[in-house]
């Protein structure tokens, strides 16, 4: 396997040297999409929030921000990225306010209708079937709570879709097949947008 190749495919579930480089671009590389996914959230109070695929932290961190009230949890399949959202939110770790740990979105061990929020950036492409995952996630969320999801690819755009050839287990979704997977899990209310000159898609839905 080419080192290029080694490298991207560190999105998936990232370890050693190239894993804590790709976690160190993270942050920085996605956060204005991040933030145009997070302008999407309805005017909420959440007592509880999770980051699904909390990868190095900072949508953690941003949730935090979002809601001073609230306790934020992030959720993380590499021990690797756990270890670096928890570098990375150790005051609000310290005082309380959130916690991160390593989990599977197939077989979340979170108690159940625990959460306001659940949010997943730049991870579903990797979940292993969307509508068992999402019922996973529709579990963990309260009735009338909301789940946001956040891609940079839409499905169709041609840098998506070569990333998918060369990262084992990727899988580009559009818009309509994450809104007919969500539907299918149990979520009553689902609406997504298209941003205006990239391809990134934001999905909102709410059990």
């Amino acid at each position: 396997m080419g080192l290029f190749k080694r490298f991207v495919s560190q999105t998936r579930k990232p370890d050693g040297f190239l894993g804590k480089m790709m976690l160190s671009s993270m942050n920085s590389g996605h956060a204005k999409m991040a933030d145009w996914g997070f302008s999407h959230l309805p005017s909420i109070s959440p007592e509880n929030a999770v980051d699904l695929g909390c990868g190095a932290g900072r949508n953690v961190g941003e949730l935090l921000k979002r809601y001073p009230g609230a306790h934020v949890a992030g959720i993380d399949y590499s021990d690797l990225s756990v270890e670096k959202s928890k570098d990375y939110n150790r005051t609000m770790i310290e005082i309380g306010r959130c916690e991160v740990m390593q989990g599977d979105v197939s077989d979340l061990k979170l108690p159940a209708d625990a959460f306001d929020l659940a949010t997943a950036f730049e991870t579903i492409y990797f979940w292993p079937g969307l509508e068992k995952c999402f019922a996973q996630v529709a579990g963990v969320l309260r009735p009338g709570g909301y789940f946001m999801i956040c891609n940079e690819s839409d499905g169709t755009d041609a840098t998506g879709l070569k990333f998918e050839k060369i990262i084992d287990g990727m899988k580009n979704h559009t818009a309509e097949e994450i809104e007919a997977a969500l539907k299918a899990a149990g979520f009553s209310f689902v609406t997504s947008d298209h941003h205006p000159s990239k391809p990134w898609i934001t999905v909102l839905a709410k059990k």
